[in-house]
């Protein structure tokens, strides 16, 4: 690790979460250990009534509800921030990345074995242990949250402070609030695994815009060859390619 990675902590997680994910979502997004130690779920919880009003121009979601998609938006921005060290998840579309995905076979579970016994025990290659499918831990984790956030401090997780809502994740990533639709670390896991999907993406997923995940941490993108380049000991001089032939 060089001088400058020690001394820029955001972009040394950065590149280690490559190191974790695909750069498109695959079936077998990994939500932890936190998976296979689940306690029993609920059913899924009906939706809420109010749709998003975008302005024009804007994303329009075509999953989460107005207080759900504000979640989701405040969230992301805690995770990966809009810093001097660059553009944060908001900047690079990820609650979009976030949103589109929970249209896909993959948020319904439709790509994995689904069916019983669900063995909270079993070892982690034994694949998927839940119940519960993305879509639904989004939607009871969210609603989950923002209840427990309102019995704090009566206002919800969006409209804390930025302190606040980063005290409040941490929260869920131990897994402190006992929620009895979802647990708290399978929902925490899934965002912010989700998070960095949404940040490393190829642009054609909704997330990455700009590339600026990529021109972050120096990744070429999708180029057919910069094999002559692997074994050199410096900065790859060319822009980021998308999928569909779009650069940085």
């Amino acid at each position: 690790m060089s001088d400058q990675d020690r001394d820029n902590p955001r972009r040394e997680f950065l590149r280690k979460s490559l190191t974790l994910i695909p750069v498109v979502t695959l079936a077998g997004t990994g939500l932890g250990s936190s998976v296979l130690q689940a306690a029993p779920e609920t059913a899924p919880a009906k939706p809420a009534a109010q749709p998003v009003r975008a302005e024009a121009g804007e994303y329009q979601p075509g999953y989460f509800t107005a207080e759900e998609w504000a979640f989701i938006n405040a969230a992301v921005a805690q995770l990966i921030p809009n810093d001097a060290q660059g553009p944060g998840a908001l900047e690079a579309g990820v609650p979009e990345y976030i949103d589109r995905q929970m249209n896909t076979p993959y948020a319904a579970g439709a790509l994995w074995y689904m069916q019983g016994p669900f063995n909270a025990d079993a070892a982690p290659e034994m694949g998927w242990q839940s119940k519960l499918v993305p879509k639904d831990i989004y939607r009871l984790g969210i609603a989950a949250t923002d209840q427990w956030v309102k019995q704090l401090s009566g206002k919800t997780f969006a409209e804390q402070d930025s302190a606040t809502r980063d005290d409040l994740l941490k929260q869920l990533e131990a897994g402190t609030p006992q929620f009895d639709a979802v647990p708290a670390k399978i929902f925490f896991n899934l965002l912010l695994q989700n998070t960095k999907e949404g940040f490393f993406c190829d642009p054609i997923h909704g997330g990455n815009k700009g590339m600026v995940g990529w021109t972050m941490i120096g990744f070429p993108g999708a180029r057919a060859d910069f094999m002559d380049w692997v074994e050199r000991n410096e900065q790859y001089p060319f822009p980021a390619v998308s999928i569909r032939g779009e650069r940085a």
